[in-house]
């Protein structure tokens, strides 16, 4: 426990040390004022057009301007935007070891291997997930000044439950970016795998294969694609985890048995 406790000490350190978590705060938080915009729009489209927000050919998304649209746009972008926000948190944190070339020195403490990953899991998961509270609380904000109609204790509470489910679904798949990045020794072959699910995940939408791909349930679940009782089923919620646990163990089995060369 104390060495698990001082790799995560020491993985906190660098994130703090670096301007990534700031970086991706930023990014993310662009989705909550994008979904202001759009209420905005959807509440009265002829001012909108007037004031230049959009013009005149622009085709105006389908909807209602109330805290439900809100919420629903804002779990959807919490589980594709939080795709690609955390798949680069995960490259960083798993292949920054290989950019910086300091694997070897890393690994030559005397905390286990084993202790060193968790922590990364540990500081990636806690990170992301800090994200996702943080998106919604801005979009508390946004949705607030914005003055849209339809509040309520009751759609508060579901709608974080929405929210939340929707980045921890997201936050499962990780680890096979952990994996990829690992294998590849650096964040852009995870990067690269990312681009890769974020359209497999679309094309098994569109297919009708959604439900057994592990990359699109957190999307089908956000309402992405209609009502989630529709496209989910139990065998989705297994298939997530099946899939997060293989990639933990791929992870570290990779890191307990690969000769580290560089």
């Amino acid at each position: 426990m104390t060495n698990l406790i001082s790799a995560i000490w020491a993985e906190t350190l660098k994130a703090r040390r670096s301007k990534v978590p700031l970086l991706t705060a930023l990014g993310f938080c662009l989705a909550p004022l994008m979904d202001g915009l759009f209420m905005i729009i959807l509440k009265d489209p002829e001012a909108a057009k007037s004031m230049g927000l959009i013009s005149a050919k622009a085709q105006l998304m389908v909807g209602t301007a109330d805290w439900q649209t809100f919420f629903n746009v804002l779990a959807q972008a919490v589980a594709v935007g939080g795709t690609i926000v955390f798949s680069i948190i995960t490259a960083w944190v798993f292949g920054r070891e290989f950019t910086d070339r300091t694997t070897k020195e890393f690994l030559a403490v005397p905390t286990p291997r084993e202790s060193i990953i968790a922590a990364k899991f540990i500081v990636t998961a806690v990170w992301t997930f800090v994200l996702v509270l943080l998106v919604f609380f801005v979009g508390l904000v946004v949705g607030t000044l914005v003055s849209i109609p339809g509040w309520s204790v009751e759609l508060l509470g579901s709608a974080f439950g929405d929210v939340a489910f929707s980045g921890l679904l997201t936050i499962a798949m990780l680890t096979f970016i952990a994996f990829v990045a690992s294998v590849g020794r650096g964040e852009m072959a995870a990067i690269g795998f990312t681009v890769l699910i974020v359209a497999a995940a679309q094309v098994a939408i569109i297919t009708g294969w959604g439900d057994w791909f592990p990359w699109s349930v957190a999307g089908l679940f956000s309402g992405a694609a209609g009502s989630r009782e529709e496209f989910l089923g139990a065998h989705s919620y297994v298939i997530v985890f099946i899939a997060s646990m293989a990639g933990l163990l791929a992870t570290f089995y990779w890191w307990r048995n690969a000769d580290q060369t560089r």
